[in-house]
């Protein structure tokens, strides 16, 4: 592994914390998908409904509001299943 990264030229080596940073962007985002469609599941969409009268047009938008809620609720914390993601991809461990 370590000849193949001296062989690189320096624009295209990936450090262990570059790698590690776009595992935990993936995580967070698959964190987030899950959490939209559980959102969905859970009756989101009656509430945004009762709420601003329903329609066609609000039933189109409704899983961008499901997921921009979503990405909040990973952003403040979320339920823990992105670092459990992370390590599950590999993310922190050393190269031995």
């Amino acid at each position: 592994m370590d000849a193949i990264r001296t062989a690189l030229p320096p624009s295209l080596t990936v450090t262990r914390a570059d790698r590690d940073a776009a595992l935990m962007d993936k995580a967070r985002e698959l964190e987030a998908a899950f959490l939209a469609e559980m959102l969905g599941h859970a009756g989101m969409d009656a509430d945004a409904a009762s709420a601003f009268g329903g329609g066609a047009g609000e039933e189109q938008f409704a899983s961008f509001l499901r997921q921009e809620e979503a990405r909040l609720m990973v952003d403040r914390g979320g339920i823990g299943l992105a670092e459990s993601l992370f390590r599950a991809m590999g993310g922190g461990a050393t190269d031995a």
